[in-house]
């Protein structure tokens, strides 16, 4: 990693912005699908959004490149899932929120920090070992479930199996994760042996550090913009009726009605 690689950091940078809109954020129809289904629609929006949750796959692809055998990939991946399925399904349960701009910033600099490592960064620039990955694995794993938790939440999960849904949930994202890792793996072991891999190792890991401080300040200019509007609306509706806890709204009348008996 060399200061001189700097004009390629540029350039992958534009490449990347038009990746920036398509965010796995909460849909209608995703609400949809969770309202009419039962546990098995839990299951189906877990993975589908661990399938578009690419700042989750960059970190893991990042973690990929630094193993070379499946033993060694099964291993890393099976310390982050027990990380991540720790804090969705923990801080889910027990209803432990974040502003997910400012998770989301994190897990960008669990990317940004996969690159820099794989690159050298810490000989390079620290002249010192990078932490042992293991151990950087499972807390990133934290949080990046601590992440899925505050999407999840960002449902309306409805009455009864509520522990039965979260873990449903989890179960979809592991899915998921496996349905995308398994073509990387496929692909990345077969290149290893070319000569065109080491290049190529280069280029990606250059793309993970510009992605992670892609995605950033993408998040933070959503923190500080998105607050902004989210308390212009807080405002508008404050006199339409009260928030609760529950995720539902509770008029004035209604509670005007409930003490008058």
């Amino acid at each position: 990693m060399k200061p001189s690689s700097f004009p390629k950091f540029i350039i992958l940078l534009c490449l990347f912005l038009p990746l920036w809109a398509l965010a796995h954020g909460v849909s209608p129809a995703d609400q949809a699908i969770l309202t009419n289904g039962g546990l098995l629609s839990y299951i189906w929006v877990g993975a589908k959004h661990m399938l578009t949750g690419y700042d989750h796959l960059l970190f893991l692809v990042g973690v990929i490149f630094y193993l070379d055998n499946f033993r060694d990939i099964v291993r890393f991946i099976t310390v982050f899932t027990i990380g991540h399925s720790i804090t969705l399904i923990s801080a889910t349960y027990l209803g432990i929120q974040a502003n997910e701009h400012l998770i989301d910033a994190v897990i960008a600099l669990s990317v940004l920090y996969k690159g820099f490592e794989n690159l050298g960064g810490f000989q390079t620039w620290f002249g010192t070992k990078s932490p042992n990955l293991l151990m950087m694995v499972f807390l990133f794993g934290l949080i990046h479930g601590f992440g899925l938790s505050t999407r999840l939440q960002s449902f309306d999960l409805g009455e009864g199996q509520f522990l039965a849904k979260i873990v449903s949930f989890n179960i979809g994202v592991e899915l998921g994760q496996v349905l995308a890792l398994i073509p990387i793996v496929f692909v990345l072991s077969r290149w290893k042996g070319r000569d065109s891999y080491r290049s190529f190792y280069q280029v990606a890991n250059w793309f993970l550090v510009v992605a992670g401080i892609g995605l950033f300040g993408y998040q933070m200019y959503g923190y500080f913009y998105g607050a902004e509007h989210a308390h212009e609306h807080v405002h508008d509706h404050s006199h339409d009726g009260h928030s609760h806890g529950d995720g539902h709204q509770h008029s004035k009348d209604g509670d005007d009605h409930h003490h008058d008996h």
